[in-house]
């Protein structure tokens, strides 16, 4: 039975007395409540972490502390606190591996790397535009069927699949000695689900081919994020990508009209939910970028990140009753239940074809290939859901990958400058 709406009745009785059957019936139907709930229950686990490492930070548990779970409170409270240079050039060598292999060899490696990544994300695509977008169990076009609503379920569908990969992974090929505490996963993986409940839930508000634009728009609010949390400087030309691809972006938005298809109305709270999106992925990226100054290798953050994830939607979710409810769901629609499998399954392989691919190849050879999935995520998304793009629409798209492609020829070029002075240490 979900708690929440109790604690509303509880708090606030005058206010409910009025309309309490809307209230308690209806309460899940608004994004900014479910929200909030969702913040509520992580704050549950998050408040008594913070204050048991409190706890063992301010009684010096590293040196005094003894017993059976020692090794554990350290590791996750402590770690080893020495930082070492990115992957000792793992990620350099195994290219230059690379390079002296065939070049039939390499092609093939490459049309692997590409396809993969191809598959595993376009199919993601169109798997979260049908399950947030279509109703299941109508038996004919008259009936409305059910739509599934809760997002962060589907979170944690994807979180538990990835963190079972990549702990497989973990278990049978060798990886560096871990070096960073535990609980400084938990920064990326809070700001991790709460990026992916957004695109999830954006989805109700606004078209697919407008959530793909603001994704490859997001290296604006990334830059900004990087100069607060990591002070990073940037180069000219990547402040004039950043300007073009914003006016490639307002192009497309500005252009939108409602009388086209009623699933390309962007509303006022896709909007904001987008923006949510993007402010919670740019931390993210930027957490992970400076714990990274540990020895660790991609796939140990996707274990670290992932087991926070679990912890932090399976707790919400069992708080709030959603859990069983959406348990429910899946044995209801059995349609359901393969395509959230399958949901899981493209995003677990994809992080992987992620890491094997910049690992073989570089960023800027991955770049280009995700570049291009998000060109073919937009046009497969019209062709399957009947979306429309005005012809000011089709020229802000172009110039938004015109900018993308900018970026990776520029970055390129700088770091084949770089190269005969210094090697650089590749970041995933």
């Amino acid at each position: 039975v979900p708690i929440w709406p109790a604690l509303v009745l509880l708090l606030f009785p005058s206010a409910v007395a009025a309309e309490e059957p809307s209230l308690l019936d209806g309460w899940h139907d608004v994004w900014l409540f479910r929200f909030l709930v969702n913040m509520l229950g992580y704050s549950t686990i998050i408040i008594p972490g913070y204050l048991l490492i409190s706890y063992f930070k301010r009684t010096n548990y590293a040196e005094t502390g003894s017993g059976f779970c020692f090794p554990l409170i350290k590791t996750c409270v402590f770690g080893n606190e020495a930082k070492t240079s990115l992957f000792d050039d793992a990620s350099a060598a195994s290219r230059n591996e690379a390079d002296s292999g065939s070049t039939l060899k390499q092609a093939l490696k490459l049309i692997f790397c590409a396809a993969g990544l191809q598959v595993s994300y376009l199919t993601w695509g169109v798997l979260q535009e049908r399950v947030m977008t279509r109703s299941y169990g109508a038996a004919t076009t008259d009936q409305e069927g059910e739509k599934f609503k809760d997002s962060q379920f589907l979170v944690f569908m994807n979180r538990i699949l990835a963190l079972t990969v990549s702990g497989l992974w973990c278990v049978m090929f060798k990886q560096p000695r871990h070096g960073a505490p535990m609980y400084k996963y938990s920064f990326a993986s809070l700001s991790n689900i709460l990026s992916s409940w957004c695109q999830y839930e954006a989805l109700k508000f606004i078209s697919f081919p407008t959530q793909v634009l603001a994704k490859a728009s997001k290296v604006i609010p990334v830059m900004l994020m990087g100069k607060i949390v990591s002070h990073k400087s940037y180069e000219y030309w990547e402040y004039f990508t950043a300007v073009l691809i914003s006016v490639g972006v307002s192009m497309f938005l500005l252009s939108s009209t409602t009388d086209k298809h009623p699933s390309t109305v962007t509303t006022f709270s896709g909007v904001i939910i987008l923006i949510g999106y993007i402010a919670f992925d740019s931390f993210t990226s930027n957490w992970q970028d400076n714990l990274f100054k540990y020895k660790m290798s991609s796939v140990q953050m996707m274990f670290g990140v992932n087991l926070f994830s679990c912890l932090f939607t399976v707790g919400s979710l069992l708080e709030q009753g959603a859990f069983f409810e959406s348990l429910g769901f899946m044995t209801r629609h059995s349609e359901f239940a393969f395509h959230a499998v399958l949901l899981s399954v493209c995003s677990a392989c994809g992080q992987l074809f992620i890491f094997y691919t910049i690992n073989q190849f570089g960023a800027a050879v991955f770049t280009i290939i995700m570049t291009l999935r998000q060109a073919f995520a937009i046009l497969l998304s019209c062709f399957l859901y009947g979306h429309t793009v005005t012809l000011v629409g089709g020229f802000g798209v172009a110039v938004v990958f015109l900018a993308l492609f900018l970026r990776v020829y520029a970055r390129s070029r700088m770091k084949s400058g770089r190269r005969g002075a210094q090697p650089l240490a590749q970041k995933v």
